[in-house]
């Protein structure tokens, strides 16, 4: 994959492996200086970093591979060393290195064949840091920004339908963000601020799993302000698109212990959804 050779054919021949392995350090940091690789040719670095990269030593190989672009920037060798060296940063999860060569690349050779890897080799710079549902969520729209590229930019590569996947996971994070929130301020109280987050769900995140829970909690959240219109509302929506799940039978049992039916009612923004919705025209 992407030109990377077998250890075998990477080594070609013991005494230059030995050699070249007598340059790096004994503690899986590169420490031979440029000048001592002025000496070899780019073939010869360049399956250093092959090697380094079977040794799993990633630090080392994305510096042979960083120096071999440094030193001989017009070989043949210089571009794919550069997309390898994106590649073992990102190995090594040193990814805002990964990052910044990956983007190199993709501003140096944007027609390349490899230019999608180096476009995915980016957007996994970011989605393999997503963290939990509580911490930030910056992370998750630079990915989700990353992974759009790919999709757009590179359709028929190899990695757009990976891209996708990754896409609509990152989406569901968020919407898992909003959720969170929103339950938060529902078990304190806060009716209003957990209508805001529901909603935001609801009206932005409606393709995610979290779409039928998040029509429930506004039911709950609407009743209990009082609001029986939006909460009968939110009910008719769930009942046309999530009929069969557990959160339709459970606003369902809610509506009708207070002598409530499951419909549309009044002009709110619940109503233009349900109206949307018998149209086919909403999820």
């Amino acid at each position: 994959m992407f030109g990377i050779r077998t250890v075998t054919n990477v080594l070609g021949s013991v005494c230059l492996v030995a050699v070249l392995a007598g340059c790096g350090g004994s503690d899986g940091d590169a420490t031979v200086s440029s000048q001592n690789l002025e000496g070899f040719t780019p073939t010869q670095i360049f399956e250093r970093g092959e090697f380094e990269l079977e040794r799993s030593r990633t630090k080392d190989a994305a510096y042979f591979f960083g120096e071999l672009e440094r030193l001989y920037p017009y070989s043949s060798l210089a571009k794919q060393a550069l997309i390898m060296q994106a590649f073992a940063y990102h190995s090594g999860r040193d990814y805002e290195n990964s990052r910044g060569a990956a983007q190199r690349y993709i501003d140096f050779y944007p027609a390349d064949e490899d230019a999608a890897y180096a476009q995915y080799l980016l957007a996994l710079s970011y989605y393999d840091q997503i963290d939990e549902v509580g911490r930030d969520q910056g992370l998750t729209f630079q990915a989700l920004q990353a992974l759009r590229t790919v999709i757009e930019v590179y359709p028929d590569s190899e990695f757009a339908n990976s891209a996708i996947l990754k896409f609509d996971l990152a989406f569901d994070h968020l919407a898992s963000k909003e959720m969170e929130i929103g339950r938060y301020y529902l078990r304190g109280g806060h009716f209003a601020s957990s209508i805001n987050r529901f909603r935001v769900v609801v009206e932005d995140f409606q393709t995610t799993s979290h779409t039928a829970e998040a029509l429930h909690r506004l039911v709950e959240a609407y009743l209990s302000l009082g609001l029986t219109e939006e909460a009968q509302t939110a009910a008719a929506i769930l009942g046309h698109n999530y009929k069969s799940t557990d959160w339709y039978e459970d606003s369902y049992k809610l509506l009708t212990s207070k002598g409530l039916k499951v419909r549309d009612r009044g002009n709110n923004w619940l109503s233009q959804i349900y109206r949307q919705s018998i149209k086919g025209d909403w999820l």
